[in-house]
């Protein structure tokens, strides 16, 4: 049986609150302590030339990459928004080859950039020594508002219907901004998908904000997988999330 650790987090630009200093230093090593196989990271930067210069210590390369150093050896980063001096997007680091990936554009409008990062994952043989069919991930970010994450959920929909295989095990993962819990049924009656906290629980984790959590913004859903465990982070310096992980059995 193959075990999977895997960390939900939305960074805010590894910045602290009210961006008043730089947190990726202390944001690796609480993202190390955990020893994940798999993180699925929203907000991340993939340049930013006026922080660099702003904050003393901002590293020079993608904050994806910074925060991968050395413990997790492939990474995938999908650009979303861009700006004057960067852009940031969605990123996923593992411990696994990444063999495919793909940033699906799912913007609602020009004002709030999001996407889809689609990664599919090689994973080790079994015991027996039979090849496992791929794992796909998918980190997600959506929208605030409510029309436009309707557009976000069928495109995530669609997504899965027309590019990861139903006997493939599956992970979405990310800041949904769903805080109604409206898309749960979409996710879990058409798709088949399961949230960990959910399923652990009774209900999908209190993500946001992190210094009082009660709004239920960041999820795990997963298919194809069994779900040991599940716990919340509540980190409430270095972002206005908290991080979400869970344990899972291929």
């Amino acid at each position: 049986m193959t075990t999977l650790n895997i960390v939900t987090y939305n960074i805010h630009k590894g910045l602290s609150h009210f961006n008043q200093r730089i947190v990726l230093h202390e944001l690796r090593e609480r993202l190390r302590e955990l020893n994940a196989d798999i993180l699925f990271l929203q907000e991340v930067r993939g340049e930013n030339s006026m922080d660099v210069l702003r904050f003393q210590g901002h590293p020079s390369s993608p904050q994806h990459e910074f925060l991968a150093d050395q413990i997790w050896s492939h990474h995938a980063y999908g650009k979303n928004a861009v700006y004057i001096g960067g852009h940031h997007g969605n990123a996923i680091i593992s411990r696994y080859p990444i063999v495919d990936w793909a940033n699906q554009d799912v913007s609602a409008h020009r004002f709030e950039r999001r996407g889809l990062l689609h990664c599919v994952m090689d994973l080790p043989q079994t015991e027996e020594g039979k090849i496992r069919q791929p794992l796909h991930c998918i980190c997600v970010h959506f929208g605030l508002f409510k029309r436009g994450r309707g557009v976000q959920f069928n495109a995530l929909v669609e997504r899965i219907r027309q590019t990861v295989p139903e006997d493939a095990s599956l992970i979405v993962a990310g800041d949904f901004n769903d805080w109604r819990n409206s898309a749960n049924r979409l996710l879990t009656s058409e798709l088949h998908l399961h949230e960990v906290f959910e399923a652990k629980h009774g209900m999908p984790a209190r993500s946001f904000p992190a210094g009082l959590p009660f709004l239920r913004m960041d999820r795990i859903y997963v298919r194809g997988l069994t779900i040991q465990h599940s716990q919340v982070h509540g980190w409430r310096k270095i972002s206005d999330h908290v991080a979400l992980s869970a344990t899972l059995n291929l």
